[in-house]
Formats: C-alpha cells, sequence, structure tokens
C-alpha cells in the first residue's frame, strides 16, 4: 500500500508536466505498470495495458499474480494481447469482457535479422553438402524454455545423424545438464555451448546454422522463432501457446512438447533445410511482421478509446465491490484512499505551479532536418 499511494505525487507531476491523455503499461509482473495505470485511471486519462505472457490457474503464484491482474485491469479502458491464446488466457484470468481485449502480434526489426550475403539467390544446399546440417538454439536455459527437452533430444539427433551438429546459445541454472549430457555421450565436437549472449550477437549465432528449434513449454508469441527465420533458418518449435499463430507450416514445424515428437519434426527438417532458400525467409518475415504496422494498429486503439469517457467515482467502486465481497472490499477502499490522496496532492501541489514541458518543434525539425543531419556526420568526423 505505501508503494502504491507513495508513487502518486511523482506520477502525476509527470501526467501533468508532460501533458499526457493516453497512459500505457507492460508487463503482468512490473508493479511500476500497475501503479502508473492505477493512478492515471484515478486521475481520469485513458488507460490501456499491453500482456505478452501466459500464466497457469493452478499454482500459487498464478493464483496471486492473476488476483493482482484482475484488480489491475478492473477499469482499464483497453487491454492488448500478442496472440488470440494470449487473449484467452488474459480474459479469464482478469475476468474482463472480450470486447475490450484487442490483438495485435509483437514483431521484430527484420532489417537487424538477415540472412548471409553469400546466401542471396541459394539454398542452403551449397553449405549443407560441404560442412552438413547446424542446428541453434538461443534460449535461457530453464524449466520453463524447455531445457529437459534439449537434454533429452540433442544426443538422439547426434546417433542418427553423424553430420548433424548442434550451436547452443544461452545461460541459466540448467546450463549444467547440458554440459553433463555433452560429457555423457562423448559430443565436446558436435555441441557448441556459447553462454550468454548479448542482443547484437544473436544474428551472428543464427547465421551459422539452417535450423532453430524452439522447446518452450509455455509462449505466448516466440519473437525468437520470427528473428531465426528472418536469418533464413528453418523453425522447429513446441506446438505450445500462440506458437501456431506465428509463421505458417513451411516455415516452421511444429510438435508436441515431448522427445519423440521433437526428433520427428527434427528429422524432417533436416530433410527439407537444403532445399530452403533463406532470403525467400526473410523477406516473407518482412512481409508479416513491421514495427510500422504494430504502431499503426496500436494508434486505432488509441484513436477508439480516447473517445471513451472516462469511468466517474462510483462506477469504479461498483466494478471493484463485484470482485468479492472481501477482496471486493479491500480494492473498493484502495479506490477511495487513491482518491483522497488524489485531492490532497491537489491541494499540496497545484497543477498551476507545475511548469509544463515545451512540445518537441515537429515542423521546424522536419524543415530543417537534412541541416541537421549535416551537422551531425561534421561533428562525427571531428571526433
Amino acid at each position: 500500500m505505501p508503494a502504491i499511494i507513495g508513487a502518486f505525487p511523482i506520477l502525476r507531476s509527470i501526467y501533468l508536466r508532460e501533458r499526457i491523455t493516453i497512459v500505457h503499461g507492460h508487463q503482468t509482473t512490473s508493479n511500476l505498470c500497475h501503479n502508473a495505470l492505477y493512478h492515471a485511471t484515478t486521475m481520469g486519462l485513458t488507460v490501456c495495458f499491453t500482456d505478452h505472457s501466459l500464466f497457469g490457474f493452478a499454482d500459487t503464484a498464478s493464483i496471486h499474480i492473476n488476483k493482482v491482474l484482475e484488480w489491475a485491469l478492473r477499469c482499464v479502458d483497453q487491454v492488448i494481447c500478442v496472440s488470440n491464446t494470449s487473449r484467452e488466457n488474459t480474459v479469464l484470468r482478469a475476468l474482463i469482457p472480450p470486447d475490450r481485449v484487442s490483438v495485435i502480434p509483437n514483431a521484430t526489426d527484420t532489417m537487424a535479422f538477415t540472412p548471409p550475403e553469400r546466401m542471396k539467390y541459394k539454398t542452403w544446399q551449397d553449405v549443407t553438402s560441404k560442412e552438413g546440417v547446424t542446428i541453434v538454439a538461443v534460449t535461457r536455459l530453464v524449466y520453463r524454455k524447455g531445457a529437459d527437452l534439449y537434454v533429452d533430444v540433442i544426443p538422439q539427433i547426434c546417433k542418427k545423424y553423424p553430420e548433424v551438429k548442434w550451436i547452443i546459445g544461452g545461460d541459466g541454472p540448467r546450463k549444467l545438464q547440458f554440459e553433463q549430457m555433452i560429457e555423457k555421450n562423448g559430443l565436446y565436437d558436435r555441441v557448441k555451448l556459447l553462454g550468454a549472449l548479448k542482443h547484437n550477437e544473436v544474428k551472428g549465432v543464427l547465421n551459422q546454422g539452417q535450423i532453430f528449434l524452439n522447446c518452450s513449454l509455455t509462449e505466448a508469441f516466440c519473437i525468437a522463432l520470427i528473428e531465426a527465420v528472418s536469418c533464413g533458418l528453418l523453425g522447429v518449435s513446441t506446438k505450445v501457446g500462440g506458437v501456431p499463430e506465428v509463421l505458417p507450416p513451411h516455415m516452421a514445424l511444429l510438435a508436441d512438447p515431448e522427445p519423440n515428437a521433437l526428433i520427428e519434426k527434427l528429422e524432417e527438417a533436416i530433410r527439407q533445410c537444403h532445399h530452403v532458400s533463406p532470403w525467400d525467409f526473410h523477406d516473407k518475415v518482412r512481409q508479416y511482421y513491421s514495427w510500422d504496422w504494430v504502431a499503426e494498429r496500436t494508434a486505432k486503439v488509441y484513436d477508439r478509446v480516447v473517445e471513451v469517457p472516462p469511468m466517474a467515482l462510483y462506477e469504479r467502486l461498483q466494478a471493484y465491490l463485484a470482485m468479492g465481497p472481501v477482496f471486493g472490499l479491500i480494492t473498493a477502499a484502495i479506490c477511495i484512499i487513491d482518491w483522497l490522496m488524489w485531492c490532497f496532492v491537489d491541494w499540496w501541489m497545484p497543477e498551476s505551479e507545475i511548469d509544463v514541458a515545451e512540445d518537441f518543434p515537429v515542423e521546424a525539425y522536419a524543415k530543417n532536418s537534412e541541416r541537421l543531419q549535416a551537422i551531425e556526420r561534421e561533428m562525427a568526423s571531428g571526433q
């Protein structure tokens, strides 16, 4: 409670100084996100929330976070999810009407994830016939990302296909299992563990392979799969969460999250990858995913919800009281305290005493952009 109320004066000053009209938060487990959205709702601002994750319903942690999400989204104007599966999950967890939830998939910077230049207008046949097939995995080495499945699958594939090599990028508590698997099966020259990677190193790793393997046990969207296919790799992934919505079947082969099913799909990918044209895959991903398209759809959501009048205090109290005889009373009491805090801060730090930030001179910048860029180049060359 002190953390929620204590952040109000700072957030209010930011909203007023920057003349904020829409507050958009991300991530279910972010305290700052929920604080910012809650206080913005009290101030009558338009509020949106984007959910990127899937949570269960049975374990203690999920029950707790789902209850928090139900409270946090009770009076939010619009929720955005990254896949239809994520939308269904959020609607059930937060108990909100489905018409308040939109689906806008993630995207990636496809220009940052390109196949090797030498592979233009070619297939992987030239590479695999000389060097064999390389399977790449870039993931956190944790249970949720299917670390146990990798440990089961890698030795079987290496045993059946002597020409196949592996590159594993990532770190985590299950790294020891990978090291034990390599030692037990004598795969020192076949499996390369790279450890943690910086984001700008991922492309270089992906460019060394022809197949990408994702073994996640739960996934709302899987950007890693898009980045890999954008680099020209044939994807193989567990069929969980929103993964089936990400790419068409000829670009990502899907299997149930169990070793035999994954081995079967990997064998199919090993047979097919020779005929894959990496730059064709890249061009297709560029057509499917664009941050400009995501921004355009998000702007449409903003245009729609900004026309919705803010909820009055009594409407918010009714919404919170409907959450149950105990939890409803608690959330309604928090709502009243937050409203009283707003009144007190309005008296303590009047809006008239807050300096308003100047708008960025968009028109002037557009007119003089070439001159400014020339000055920047001169400064850069001088350094």
